[in-house]
């Protein structure tokens, strides 16, 4: 979970405050919290809350103070893993995976 810059923080706060207006009208029974991370790594001010607070639960319902550095990895190769599915769904249709790294 990177510090973000304050060029990088200022859009993360502002694309987390927009998920949140546009989200204003969820019913509230439901809890909203914006989520925004940057592909390469910083995560906004709402993430990084909503992160610290699932990674304290995690730990105490586990016992595991590993448990919140899992929770992290896990969230951080869900990104990594849509970003590549984003850049191999840019590269045409071929006959091998050959094909894909030399266009890589």
């Amino acid at each position: 979970m990177n510090r973000c810059n304050n060029k990088t923080c200022s859009f993360l706060r502002s694309a987390e405050q927009a998920k949140r207006r546009k989200y204003e009208n969820l019913d509230s029974s439901f809890i909203f919290v914006p989520f925004g991370v940057e592909t390469l790594g910083p995560w906004g001010p709402e993430a990084r809350a909503l992160f610290k607070e699932l990674s304290k639960r995690v730990i105490e319902s586990t016992g595991d103070p590993r448990a919140g550095s899992y929770l992290g990895q896990r969230i951080s190769l869900a990104i990594q893993r849509g970003n590549a599915a984003s850049i191999l769904g840019t590269v045409p249709r071929c006959g091998g995976f050959e094909d894909v790294l030399d266009f890589i």
